[in-house]
């Protein structure tokens, strides 16, 4: 058996690794099964792993090599959060109300990276239905942040960003519905990318707000998200808001980067009171840096920022709340009826036991918003605030190429923090929701650590929907840049 330290490899030179021959897909994956075993319980980003499901992928993906196959996944294993069906694993989105429940069939996304070799090797925490920012609503288990372990990792994907940084997979994908894939990843020191609404498949991916859900790869550098992305992206059939565009060579994207001659925009709403001092100084020199390999930097507004968080969670709860009006205890899931027998017993009780308080706190505002009286008073009016959201992007892309600002303002906050201040929690994704909300696509890549307790910091960098290679080339060329 090959001695393979995983905690260094990249997708891509893993896969460089399989081609000449170092190690088999068998062993790295044994590599991966035994670092989970080793390492996972000071960390807990494992919900589950799929030992011999993935050394059975791992052993057909050596075969589809031996017969002269080639992707650039092949033989890879990939963690998955806790939100992807994939055939014959549980999926229990982090939530009571989902246990017992093996899926029968992979999401589109999960089929596209058994297409091209990859192996889900495993189920990630999260916040219970992607409902949070700290991995601390999961049901069942606390995630640590790998580089302090008495502060989270971020959430909802706190799971996937905490594999990856803390050596106990190579990649992992997530959902970023308000920044549940950014900042994590700025969290954890890792690079997590939102694509644009529309550029890929949610079959098979449960629903929190469908306007707003978005998956995505967290991985170790640009590069590595290029390579998923290129593998998950695309038409499908099967779901309806995602469009039938050509999906370009995210990888070939990257030649050359450089931010030279490209416009910038420096958004003032994204560096306010409040923000952490050292978060500001990071993000700044990283522009600064970005200025002086030649860009043009120029200060932008975007003057409806401020109205973004109520929007969102106005939003997002109301479709939370129609989403998971399916959960009710008839069809799969958690199943509680009272002595009674009644049909009312088994949704009260099933919902009772099976929700958590964050998830039940969102559905109870959603219900809310959407009720009789105020549906025009909430709802209808935060749709039509979040077109003014949108339009402050576009009128900010008719003059720069992209924007840069903070992933968050705060870097990783303590564990138990925020459970009891919920408000608090959902300020923090103050600079992500915006992007979400105007179905732009973004970055998270690491700028540096603070100095005090050394926390990593992410830089966020937003393009245009549809315009991931020209995201991914401007954050390959930062990523240089910063290191």
């Amino acid at each position: 058996m090959a001695d393979i330290d995983i905690s260094s490899l990249s997708v891509a030179s893993a896969q460089d690794a399989l081609r000449r021959g170092d190690f088999t897909s068998v062993e790295l994956t044994q590599s991966v099964l035994d670092t989970i075993a080793a390492k996972d319980g000071a960390i807990g980003a494992y919900l589950t792993v799929d030992a011999d499901g993935a050394l059975a992928g791992a052993a057909e993906a050596d075969a589809r090599r031996r017969a002269g196959e080639d992707s650039d996944l092949l033989g890879i294993p990939v963690a998955m959060k806790d939100i992807f069906n994939v055939k014959g694993q549980p999926c229990t989105c982090a939530s009571r109300i989902l246990e017992g429940y093996v899926a029968p069939f992979d999401a589109t996304v999960v089929a596209r990276l058994r297409t091209e070799g990859a192996i889900p090797c495993g189920r990630v925490n999260m916040d219970e239905f992607a409902m949070g920012a700290s991995t601390e609503h999961s049901a069942f288990q606390v995630t640590r942040n790998p580089v302090a372990p008495d502060r989270v990792p971020g959430g909802s994907s706190g799971g996937s960003a905490a594999a990856v940084a803390g050596g106990l997979a190579l990649a992992s994908l997530g959902t970023d519905t308000g920044g549940s894939i950014r900042q994590p990843a700025s969290f954890c020191g890792c690079v997590g990318l939102k694509p644009s609404y529309g550029r890929v498949s949610r079959y098979g991916v449960t629903a929190f707000a469908s306007s707003l859900d978005q998956v995505g790869p967290i991985a170790r550098d640009v590069e590595d998200a290029a390579i998923l992305l290129q593998a998950i992206a695309g038409a499908d059939p099967h779901d309806q808001t995602c469009l039938d565009r050509p999906v370009p060579d995210y990888r070939a994207a990257l030649a050359g980067a450089s931010v030279e001659g490209l416009r910038i925009g420096v958004p003032k709403e994204y560096f306010v009171e409040g923000t952490d001092p050292q978060v500001m100084a990071l993000v700044r020199a990283a522009i600064e840096k970005a200025a002086a390999a030649g860009a043009r930097v120029e200060e932008i507004s975007l003057p409806h920022t401020e109205y973004a968080i109520a929007v969102y969670y106005i939003v997002a709860t109301a479709e939370a709340s129609a989403n998971l009006a399916r959960f009710d205890g008839v069809r799969y899931g958690r199943r509680e009826v009272g002595p009674d027998g009644s049909l009312q017993s088994l949704y009260d009780l099933s919902r009772t036991h099976g929700f958590g308080p964050e998830v039940k706190r969102r559905i109870l505002l959603g219900t809310w918003v959407l009720s009789s009286g105020y549906y025009d008073a909430y709802y209808n009016r935060a749709l039509k605030v979040r077109t003014l959201v949108r339009r402050d992007f576009e009128a900010a892309f008719a003059k720069v190429d992209a924007i840069l600002c903070p992933v968050a303002p705060t870097p990783a906050f303590k564990l138990d923090s925020t459970v009891n201040d919920p408000l608090q929690a959902y300020l923090c994704d103050a600079f992500t929701v915006p992007a979400n909300l105007a179905g732009l696509c973004g970055v998270s890549i690491p700028c540096g650590r603070t100095a005090d307790l050394g926390l990593p910091v992410g830089l966020q960098i937003l393009c245009p929907p549809f315009e991931e290679p020209r995201l991914l080339r401007i954050a390959r060329a930062m990523e240089g840049l910063l290191k």
